[in-house]
């Protein structure tokens, strides 16, 4: 499976607050089909990683405004539908109220390339997030659940510490231990290096 990273740099805002945030774009499948997971910040190059290739699908891991503030110009230039959980349709109409999306659900398989992407939603930074567990590559998209050193924040709005402990315990953790993370922002990891430290986490409570 091919994967690309896009890196792209821009706020998020929620909460009456505002953080400079530099998000991961991941575009995936073969040289011929890809999915763009997120949509983050600036449209022009997560389309020169997807290149000429067809666009089968652009999957939001949720709707926190860094995420799928492209979105709707993405879908445009591409003719791919937007996915997203409908835990998260709250938050998406903060960004784009009125913009009609497609749904996601737990269990759906999307393919592209060969590939079977499998969405698992994972409550907990939001109540529709989700992680996309593409099993042959044994690689999992985590979007802000599961990030090197622990779980996304849950601190804000429509989030839960217990929700996210739940969803990273019995979703994520039950993977392979050298199943590769690929993260929502910063460096990858593998769900053996994580697996370690939920007791930490629970005790820190964060």
């Amino acid at each position: 499976m091919r994967i690309d990273r896009v890196v792209t740099s821009g706020t998020f805002s929620l909460d009456g607050g505002t953080w400079d945030v530099d998000n991961n774009v991941w575009v995936i499948g073969d040289d011929a089909e890809a999915v763009i997971i997120d949509a983050a910040h600036d449209a022009a190059p997560i389309l020169d990683a997807v290149g000429d290739r067809t666009v089968v699908a652009i999957v939001l891991t949720h709707a926190h405004n860094d995420h799928i503030g492209v979105a709707p110009e993405l879908a445009e230039a591409t003719g791919a539908p937007v996915l997203l959980h409908p835990g998260d349709e709250m938050l998406w109409e903060q960004t784009h109220p009125g913009v009609a999306h497609g749904d996601l659900a737990d269990g759906q398989v999307i393919e592209v390339g060969g590939e079977r992407l499998e969405v698992i939603n994972t409550p907990g930074h939001s109540p529709g997030s989700c992680v996309i567990w593409a099993p042959s590559a044994k690689v999992l998209f985590s979007g802000d659940t599961l990030f090197r050193g622990g779980p996304g924040a849950t601190g804000r709005s429509f989030s839960s510490f217990d929700d996210i402990i739940a969803s990273i315990r019995d979703r994520i953790l039950v993977l392979d231990d050298d199943t590769r993370v690929c993260t929502g922002h910063g460096d990858d990891t593998t769900v053996g290096s994580e697996a370690g430290d939920l007791a930490e986490w629970i005790r820190r409570g964060h």
